[in-house]
């Protein structure tokens, strides 16, 4: 545990938690690109010429707001609607985070409320918290706007969303992100926030980008969270 790590969540009272990543790998048991090469027979369904880069997209996320940034609301609906479908599908053989579980509930015996923020459809992380028994623990859940990806991280909106339905300043809330847009999000909205690297090549990165602390495993945050409980 690092100091700036203990004191960066000595500071808050809620903590906002991005899904896939932090929580679990959304498409470790069906691939990103599996989904995102569906989502592109979508487009090709409905007569879209669909350039070669964004036929060999891997993630399903950059499709979508490829075909959002298109124009064709029709066709934007189409893709959002298969992408709400394959994460449902998804979170039935996603794999939890190491210490995803113990994050959350230490943070709720810490006293501090925890919100889901996440990019993929809020039914999708619903789906996976009733499954995995933390869904009392976890609220609200903040999905992707529907059809509309410009509203996605890094658009502050939905952590704002978040904040206010919790109820806390802005100042008062941490994001636990595994992403740039998760930090440049934060940063946006007021929000602390802590980069969990789940790759080695993020760490720098995500110091660099303005993160409040830098962990490798969700484990830190858990130990950090019981340790100050403990000190209360």
């Amino acid at each position: 545990m690092t100091a700036d790590l203990g004191r960066l969540l000595g500071q808050v009272g809620a903590v906002l938690l991005d899904f896939d990543g932090p929580v679990c790998s959304i498409f470790a048991g069906y691939p990103a690109p599996q989904v995102a090469g569906e989502l592109v027979d979508v487009l090709r369904r409905r007569g879209v010429d669909v350039p070669p880069d964004l036929a060999s997209e891997a993630d399903p996320l950059e499709v979508l707001r490829r075909t959002g940034a298109a124009g064709d609301h029709g066709t934007t609906r189409a893709v959002e609607d298969a992408l709400c479908a394959a994460e449902r599908r998804a979170v039935e053989t996603a794999e939890p985070t190491p210490y995803g579980r113990e994050v959350i509930v230490a943070a709720r015996q810490a006293g501090m409320p925890v919100a889901a923020v996440s990019n993929n459809s809020a039914g999708a992380v619903t789906a996976y918290l009733v499954a995995h028994r933390l869904a009392e623990y976890v609220s609200p859940v903040v999905g992707r706007a529907y059809a509309d990806p410009d509203r996605m991280k890094p658009n502050p909106e939905p952590i704002l969303q978040a904040v206010r339905a919790l109820g806390e300043p802005s100042a008062r809330c941490v994001l636990i992100g595994d992403s740039l847009s998760d930090i440049e999000g934060a940063r946006a909205a007021g929000v602390a926030v802590i980069g969990y690297a789940n790759r080695s090549a993020k760490v720098d990165a995500f110091r660099l980008a303005g993160a409040g602390a830098v962990v490798t495993s969700m484990g830190e945050i858990a130990a950090a969270l019981i340790k100050l409980t403990d000190g209360r």
